[in-house]
C-alpha cells in the first residue's frame, strides 16, 4: 500500500476500517508464525509498516497537517 493512494483515495472511515483489517491480519500471521512456518515471513514487516503508515496519515489528518478527502471527494472504491 502506498501512502499516496491512501491520502488521495480513502476517507477517514475507510482508513480506519483498513487499519482494523490489517491489525487482524497481522495478529493471525503472528499466531501462524508461532505454530508453523510462514511462506513469506517478510509479510509481517510489510503489515507492520502499513499499520504505521495508516496511523501517521490519520494523525496528520487529525492535526490538520494534511486532510483526507471527505466522502464523495475520493475515487469511488
Amino acid at each position: 500500500m502506498d501512502a499516496r493512494d491512501v491520502r488521495d483515495k480513502m476517507t477517514v472511515e475507510e482508513v480506519e476500517q483498513r487499519l482494523r483489517e490489517t491489525r487482524e491480519e497481522l495478529w493471525r500471521l503472528r499466531f501462524r508464525a508461532a505454530t508453523e512456518q510462514l511462506e513469506n515471513p517478510l509479510l509481517l514487516r510489510q503489515l507492520r509498516r502499513d499499520i504505521a503508515r495508516m496511523l501517521t496519515i490519520l494523525n496528520e489528518h487529525r492535526q490538520g497537517i494534511r486532510p483526507l478527502p471527505e466522502r464523495g471527494e475520493g475515487t469511488p472504491s
